[in-house]
């Protein structure tokens, strides 16, 4: 499922004394099949811009009580906003609004935090009797809770009876993020997955997310404030400041905007700050900013011990 944003804007409580504008004419393309990645400073849109995407926050014109604007005299309208994912235009009032949260689904920040159900199987069966076509078999409903708790890594004999609340904070993210994909939804949006989580806890949310892109939903996308987690897992992400887009680009083009980045108040991945020293020593490194390619890159620079005079010093930062 495609997804195409132009001219979207967005105001928290308009006409008012508190009126605060959250998007400004944004436009976004996200491609099907990409693991994207969405970044900004708190208070920057990113947030606000996905829950559009499944119509947690409608366009006007998509309610029933919208009435088309007319121009003022002598100026033209302003450009109309248009939002669609897939074949779902989201700026349509007949658009079934039902049918597209069963095929994008929101994982809220600390999602473990919105379980509610006295068994681990009901919480996941939730979503799936919400949005199934008619009342499912309690047949379906296992098989459904079976196959979204084996794609988070849980066995369902294993837990399907226990209490969510029993479980450790990681497995209570797996139960949270299986109750949304239960509905296999082509699009997958989460807010801050790793939250929160110790370096090897996030290194796990991570890799569940890659298998699920793989297997379970053909698009991913990851809002993030870990410039790290977005070098080491995205295709390709997006710059959100103050309400509109900065930059759209594969990681290895964006965190070479290190300047950039930082005067609009967010970091850059640590490769990106090793990569940087490295120039100011006159060493130009050509990475594509994740770890493993850092390595690579540096190691194949590093002299190798054979070549090196009888006698002669490790180069300075230690024996390569």
């Amino acid at each position: 499922m495609r997804i195409v944003a132009e001219h979207l804007s967005y105001t928290y409580n308009p006409k008012s004394p508190f009126a605060a504008a959250a998007l400004k004419d944004v436009s976004l393309t996200i491609e099907e099949g990409e693991f994207f990645g969405i970044i900004g400073h708190t208070g920057s849109g990113k947030s606000t811009f996905v829950q559009h995407l499944n119509g947690l926050i409608r366009l006007p014109s998509s309610l029933k009580r919208y009435k088309k604007p007319k121009a003022k005299k002598g100026q033209p309208l302003p450009p109309q906003p248009v939002l669609t994912v897939g074949t779902f235009d989201l700026a349509d009032k007949k658009t079934d609004f039902r049918a597209l949260r069963k095929s994008v689904g929101m994982v809220f920040q600390y999602p473990e935090y919105q379980l509610f159900a006295e068994t681990v199987r009901d919480d996941v069966a939730f979503g799936f009797k919400n949005f199934a076509d008619g009342k499912p078999t309690k047949e379906e409903t296992d098989a459904a809770v079976r196959a979204a708790l084996a794609a988070v890594g849980l066995d369902y004999d294993t837990y399907a009876e226990q209490s969510p609340f029993d479980l450790s904070g990681g497995q209570k993210r797996r139960v949270a993020i299986a109750g949304v994909i239960v509905t296999r939804p082509e699009v997958l949006v989460l807010d801050e997955p790793a939250a929160g989580l110790d370096p090897l806890g996030k290194r796990e949310v991570m890799e569940l997310l890659h298998k699920l892109h793989r297997e379970w939903c053909k698009t991913v996308i990851v809002v993030s404030h870990d410039m790290d987690e977005i070098a080491e897992n995205c295709t390709r992400a997006a710059v959100f400041s103050e309400g509109t887009v900065a930059a759209a680009l594969p990681p290895r083009e964006l965190f070479r905007r290190a300047d950039e980045l930082t005067a609009l108040g967010l970091d850059v991945p640590l490769t990106a700050k090793l990569c940087a020293g490295l120039m100011r020593r006159g060493i130009a490194l050509d990475c594509d900013f994740t770890t493993e390619d850092f390595i690579r890159k540096v190691l194949e620079r590093a002299p190798r011990r054979a070549d090196r005079e009888p006698g002669a010093l490790p180069p300075e930062g230690g024996e390569a």
